[in-house]
Order: structure tokens, then sequence, then C-alpha cells
């Protein structure tokens, strides 16, 4: 406690001796300093006696706003001149993760900056530690966006993303006794120093109401309940370029006129301000519960509100920039792409907004939509892909729902007088499903229909969109199906969170133009037998490594050695991810261990297994697999014969930041899905380009990085997509012969090993024939005896350290596809029709 009083008392004094001044495009350290000091004093947040940590970071990041503001504006006032057709992406997740060491890198003053908190007193790693992790999103498909944002932006390309400002997002996962526990993400709790308010950016969004219908025959929505969606951007840098695009977040108020302050001055409080409430409640929370009505309106709220405030803010813009437009230039002028269905409400919002208040007939308005719309798959679960009640919609939604209903009924028309070949296949291609027990909107119906184009996020995906879930299409619009295989960037995934292994590459191409164009990275290549190049590699890779003992050190209290095998599995907790087969691989060599005499032992590979990821609230088996792997890891890393040998963690609130850590200490990392059930992964591409070597099935991008790294360089094992089907029927039928390891790991959990909890309907999961919850539906038990094989095969080359070394060197090298410039530059292409639009 003395010292952090010492410590501060010497910030306040070296922060006193640096004169405040307003330096907002600062390059040198001195005056960067003075910037920093200049936000202490005149944008305060805090006391004006501290200087800690935390008051540094938030005077540090208004110091970087000011110049990301600065290109901000240069970048809209360039596109407002020039007038290009645009993209808008619109996403319910954007997974950003810290922004500091992000923006100052494609600033390319990290430098600087780094002297001049220096100066201050402070060390810059440090201050971007205080920073906390934007809680907007939950998986892949955030992170994707979010990619996807930096290489628009990067690219130079005018594009806009578009999301909720959510206040607490999914939420921060703690873990203890019970499992997993779930507690409000405190994100928001300060505030966040990048976002800012649009005041002047505000739009009315309605929700329930009734339809009337106008003497002239018009329909116009009225009534219900109105609230306000207000703008908060936040600044997007490219890499080295002026452009700075932006991030635009809507959050829901109510207004003044909405409180009833009569009601209020007679106690009636809650009632004064109900629409203030239930505005508050639509941004509060991302995936709200949905087993209840109220939770289900309030998911497609939040859906509806996303879209409402986007496409009136895409048509003020469009009347704005030239007057006497016509409707008709519009599809030339903005490119909307739904990434997965969870905007798919944009398709009759903008149907109405064009009717409705535009004056537009029918043909005009559906022409403009089809022209404009496009749309990303993420997912063949069925359970995945939205349906919503028809009851719940109507209710919620009447005027769109009469659109959707109409949309429907014309393309059943076509169909049936354009392809009576496809009149069977009608009730599986139609929007609405009138199954009487459960009308529901079909909503990934309702965006193949509308989009002018479809896409799959990588070759695998894709091949299976158009050979099954979307087939009957396909042989009606041929050329509506694309593949935009994901990508990743390389600045946040590479060059910034591995600084070590990103100098080796820059020393060995002669360039560092390897981090806006990836393919450069072929060059390594011919260095991959070095002897030079492989002891630099593997130093860079050990003091990874060391960094990520000690923060799981920090977050678990558990010791790992840096001299072992890491071994990395991390994402959202799902059942086709298979957590599940990762642990029972791990609880099966914890037996055999124990089995061995200590000579046998210290022949084995020792090895750290990490699993990380957060399991939805309400989805209890996901719950019981993070039990699991706490369980088994009390038990065997406080084992004497066997923790020298192996550890399991489980490493608590996986987010970015963490991923940080984690994907450039990883040697190896699991991406095990049952094949045919992801639809890309992208962080398998962040591993790989880590000099991370993957152990996986030919699911999602994992075929394209096995074909791309050369497939001695794959620990592959599985089950193929075409065996599954055919797999679960001879399963169905009682046909499954289990390995003998397999049950021997399950009896292992069953006989108490790991503590008294109740594994048992975890365990029969993976029992029985048939039957929700039984039949082992995700191949677990088919995998696993592949699984130890080609575990064993990781034992063996990890031994040989030139060839694991040589390995991890063709992993990295062979990652260049796998950049989000390159699906980027695809889309800007091949689906929006956008050109490059450079502020000078």
């Amino acid at each position: 406690m003395a010292d952090a009083k010492a410590n501060g008392k010497n910030e306040a004094a070296k922060l006193a001796k640096i004169p405040a001044a307003a330096n907002p495009l600062a390059n040198e350290p001195s005056a960067i300093a003075s910037n920093i000091s200049y936000h202490v004093q005149y944008s305060p947040h805090f006391s004006p006696t501290k200087f800690e940590p935390e008051q540094a970071f938030f005077a540090t990041a208004e110091s970087v706003r000011d110049r990301l503001i600065q290109q901000w504006n240069e970048t809209y006032h360039h596109f407002n001149k020039v007038d290009p057709k645009q993209t808008y992406y619109l996403s319910m997740e954007f997974l950003q993760g810290r922004t500091l060491t992000n923006a100052i890198g494609s600033l390319d003053i990290q430098n600087a900056y780094a002297d001049a908190l220096n100066n201050l007193g402070h060390v810059l790693e440090e201050i971007a530690e205080q920073e906390k992790d934007a809680a907007l999103g939950n998986g892949g498909l955030g992170r994707l966006a979010s990619c996807f944002l930096d290489s628009m932006a990067t690219l130079n390309l005018p594009a806009w993303g578009y999301g909720l400002r959510y206040r607490y997002g999914l939420f921060k996962q703690k873990i203890t006794k019970q499992g997993q526990e779930e507690v409000a993400e405190d994100w928001l709790e300060k505030f966040s120093p990048w976002e800012v308010v649009r005041h002047d950016v505000v739009f009315p969004v309605r929700f329930f109401g009734s339809v009337m219908v106008n003497p002239n025959g018009t329909r116009k929505w009225v009534g219900g309940e109105v609230v306000q969606a207000v703008a908060y951007d936040i600044p997007i840098p490219g890499y080295k370029t002026k452009n700075t695009i932006s991030l635009r977040l809507w959050d829901a108020k109510a207004s003044a006129e909405d409180f009833n302050l009569f009601q209020f001055n007679d106690g009636q409080y809650e009632s004064a301000a109900q629409l203030h409430s239930r505005a508050q409640q639509i941004c509060t929370v991302l995936y709200p519960g949905d087993s209840t009505e109220e939770g289900k309106l309030l998911r497609l709220k939040q859906q509806f509100f996303l879209c409402s405030a986007s496409l009136q803010d895409m048509i003020l813009r469009f009347k704005e920039r030239k007057s006497g437009r016509q409707w008709s230039e519009f599809p030339s002028k903005v490119a909307v792409q739904l990434n997965d269905t969870h905007p798919t409400l944009a398709i009759p919002e903008l149907m109405r907004l064009l009717m409705d208040e535009e004056g537009l007939g029918w043909d005009e308005a559906w022409d403009i939509t089809t022209r404009t719309v496009a749309y990303t798959n993420h997912t063949v679960l069925p359970e995945a892909l939205e349906k919503w009640s028809q009851a719940v919609m109507w209710k919620l939604l009447p005027r769109h729902m009469e659109i959707i209903e109409e949309i429907d009924k014309r393309f059943i028309a076509m169909v049936r007088s354009t392809r009576s070949d496809l009149e069977s296949k009608i009730p599986s291609m139609c929007i609405l499903d009138n199954n009487p027990k459960k009308p529901v909107v079909r909503m990934a119906n309702l965006c193949v229909v509308s989009a002018h184009t479809v896409n799959g996020v990588a070759q695998l995906h894709s091949d299976i969109l158009k050979a099954d879930l979307f087939a009957d299409y396909v042989s009606l619009w041929p050329n509506k199906l694309q593949n935009k295989t994901n990508g990743i960037t390389p600045r946040r995934w590479l060059r910034f969170c591995n600084p070590e292994l990103s100098k080796i590459i820059t020393k060995w191409l002669k360039t560092d133009q390897w981090v806006t164009n990836l393919d450069l990275l072929v060059g390594l290549r011919q260095f991959a037998d070095n002897t030079e190049l492989q002891a630099e590699w593997e130093s860079a890779k050990m003091a990874s490594k060391k960094h990520l003992a000690d923060y799981i050190w920090r977050v678990t209290g558990v010791t790992i050695d840096p001299n072992s095998l890491f071994d990395i599995q991390v994402k959202r907790i799902h059942e086709y991810k298979r957590q599940l087969l990762n642990i029972l691989g791990a609880i099966y060599r914890y037996k055999k261990l124990k089995e061995m005499s200590p000579q046998e032992r210290k022949k084995t590979t020792p090895r750290t297994i990490m699993i990380g990821g957060k399991a939805f609230a309400t989805y209890t088996n996901a719950k019981r697999i993070v039990k699991l792997v706490n369980d088994v890891g009390e038990v065997v890393n406080t084992d004497p014969e066997v923790n020298s040998y192996l550890k399991v963690v489980f490493v608590p609130n996986y987010n970015v930041s963490v991923a940080e850590l984690l994907i450039p200490g990883s040697e190896l990392s699991q991406h095990i899905s049952t094949a045919g059930m992801e639809a890309s992964g992208t962080s398998n591409m962040k591993f790989s380009l880590n000099g991370c070597l993957i152990i996986g099935t030919l699911d999602g991008a994992n075929v394209e990085i096995r074909q791309e790294i050369g497939e001695e360089n794959f620990f592959l094992f599985g089950a193929v997509a075409e065996q599954v089907p055919k797999l679960r029927k001879e399963r169905e039928d009682g046909l499954f012969k289990p390995d003998p390891r397999f049950e021997e790991a399950k009896q292992f959990i069953r006989s108490g090993a790991f503590g008294s909890y109740d594994y048992n309907p975890l365990l029969d999961s993976l029992e029985g024939n048939t039957g929700y919850g039984r039949g082992d539906y995700f191949l677990v038990g088919y995998d696993f005896p592949s699984y130890l094989e080609a575990q064993d095969r990781v034992d063996q080359a990890y031994k040989d350290r030139k060839k694991w070394l040589k390995m991890s060197i063709l992993s990295t090298a062979g990652s260049g596809k796998f950049s989000s410039d390159r699906t980027i530059a695809q889309y800007a292409k091949e689906i929006w029709n956008i050109t490059e639009c450079r502020t000078a």
C-alpha cells in the first residue's frame, strides 16, 4: 500500500512538470505528454489530485481520440464530396476488444506514446491493461464483424458498421465451486472514452400499434409505443492510412413528453416512467433469455430497433447527399449486408419505409430492396436458423407481417408459374410456416428470397448450403449463392498481439508489408529449415508462453510449466464444438499417467491443456461441461504423481484481450467440431497465423487451412461431413460399438474420481441410440479413437524440436489466405460493388 501511494505521488509529480497544452495531432513524445496532461486537467473525470493508471488510461485514450476524430472528420467530408456507393454492415454483435493498443498501432505512433507515458511516470503496457473490453459481442460472429471493419478502413472502403450499444453485453463469467456463474459485465460502469454521442442523429422507432388504411388504399403504421434511437459513434482507424470509418451503435431512450409528471407527483413512480423503463431494456443485455413471451418480444425489439434506426439513417444520408435524387439510384449508392439472420427485419422495414413513408409502389420498392440487401449465412445448425412466432410478430410488428405475407405470397406464385417442378418443395421453401400447432416466420428463407446475394463463410460450408440447406433456391437462382471464406485482421491478431514474432517475420522477409499483404508470409517457407530462424522462432514462442503462464497464475492460481506443450481450445461452449471430446481425452490421459511407473511418465510429453469459453446461461449441458473441466483440473493439478506431466486449466471469462495472450502462447490448438457443423471458425486462423499447430476435423475453414499450410502440418482425425448422416443412422439402428477407451473415460467420471457432482445427465447424452438429449448426436464416441491416435502423433512430433518448429513456421507461412483484407476485397468487388475512396 505504501509503495502504491509513493508511486501515485511520483506520477503526480511528473505530471506537474509537463505543461498542459492541447496538441491533438502531436507526434513527438513531449507534445503527446502535454496533450495527455491537457486532458487530465481539461477533460477531467476524476479528482484533480490523482494520476494513477486508471486516470492515465482515460486521459491517454482521449488524447488518441483527438487524432482519430480529426481523421474521421476528414474521411467523412471526403465521402460526402465524392458521394461513392457505401456499404452498411448490420450486425447484432461487434466483439471489438481493447482499442488503445490497436489505435496507436494503426496510427503508427505506439513508440511515441510509450515514451510519452514514460515521461509521465507510467508504462504503456500497464496503462493499456486498464481498458475494459467492450461487451458488444459473444463469439466468432461478432469478432468477424470487428475484423471486417478493420479491413474496410485499411482498404479505404466507404463503409459503416451498425450495431447496438449494450449496457451489459452478454455476461462476465465467474468460476465457482458450482461451475459457471454469470454476472453483469461492467464495461460502461464509468464510461467509454472512444464513443462520441451524436445528439443530432436521433430516429423514432415504433413497436406494437395497428395498420391504418388510407382512403387511397395506402397503409400507415400508427399507435403503439415509440422510442428514440440515439447514435453513438466509435472511430475505426485503418492501418497506416488516413481513412477512419465509423461503428455506429444505437441506444434507446424515451423523450421528456413520455414522462408523466402528474403520476410521478401522485407517487406512481414506476407508472410515470414506464416507457423510459421499457426503452432502457432494449439495449441492456445481448441475447436476453427468450424462454418467455416477454423475452421473445425483447429480442425481436432489439433486432427491429437496429434495423429501423440504421435504415432511417441510410435513407436520410441518401436524400441529403444530393437533392432531387431518384429512388431508383438507391441500390447504386447503398449496399446493406446482413450479418446472419438477426438483422432480417431490415428487408420488410426497407419495404415499409419506401412504400409508406416515401410513397413508392410495391414493385419499385421490391426492386430497390432486392438490389440493396445481401445476406451472410453463418450456420447449418437447425436450432440456430431463426424462426419467429407469427403471433409475436403480428403483435409487435403488424405492418411488417403484412409485408412478409405479401413477399411470401408473391414468391409462391412466382415458383408455381415458372417452376412447376418445384411445387412439392414450396412448403419448405416458403417464408411462412403455417403449421397450426406452431406457425412461424422462417428468417433465413426470407433472407434468401429477398437478398440479391447469399454467401457462406468457408468453402465446405458454402458447398453444404448449395447441396443441402438451400439446394432448392440454388436450382431457382443458380448464381445467388457465393462463398466468402472468412478472414482475420493481421494487425490485431499478429502484428499487435505478438510483437516478438512480428519482428522476426519482418526481419526474415526484409519488409513489414506483410501486415497489409499477408500473402507475403509465403516467403518464410524457404527458411523453414534454417536453424537460426528456428532458434529465434522458439525464443519468441517461449516469451509468449511465459507471458501466458504469468496470466494463468494471476487469474486461476494454477502454476503451469512453460516447457510443457501448451494445448488450447477457446471458443463458445457448445456440444457441437466438442469441448467434451477434449476433456474426455484429458481424463483418459490422466488415467493412463496414473497407471504408469515414474520411469514411464518421464518418457511422456508434458502437456498443459487450457479450455476457455462461455456457456449460454440457459444451456445446461454446456454449463456441465464447464463444471467438468474445472473439476478435472482441481484433481489433476493437485496430484503430485502426475502434475509435472499434465495440467488442466479452465481460463475464466474468455474475451478478445484474453485471446491476445492465449493465441501467441499456444503451440497446439483444438478445432474439433463434428464435421459439417462449424460454418467456418476464425480462431483456427488466428492460431495458425501465430505458428500454432491445429488438431482438428475436416470442418469449416479447417479444410482450407490444411490445404494452405500442408496436410503434413495438420493433425487430422474424425469422420468427414459426408459420413455424418450415415453414422447417425447407424447409431439410431443400434449398430454403434463403442471403443473400450471411450467407455473407460466415462466410467472414470462415474467412479467419482472428480468429485460428487452428478455427471450422469451429461454422459447420458453420449449414450443410447436415439432420443432427445441421447444418442451422441455430435459423434464424440465415434471420433474418440481417432482423436486419441492424433494426440499420440502430436506427442511424438513435439519431441522432435526441429520438426515441430519447421511445422510451426510453415503454419504461419501458409496463413496468407486468411486475412480479412482478402475477404473484404472479395465482398467489395463481388457483392457490394464498391471501390476504394481514399482520403488524401
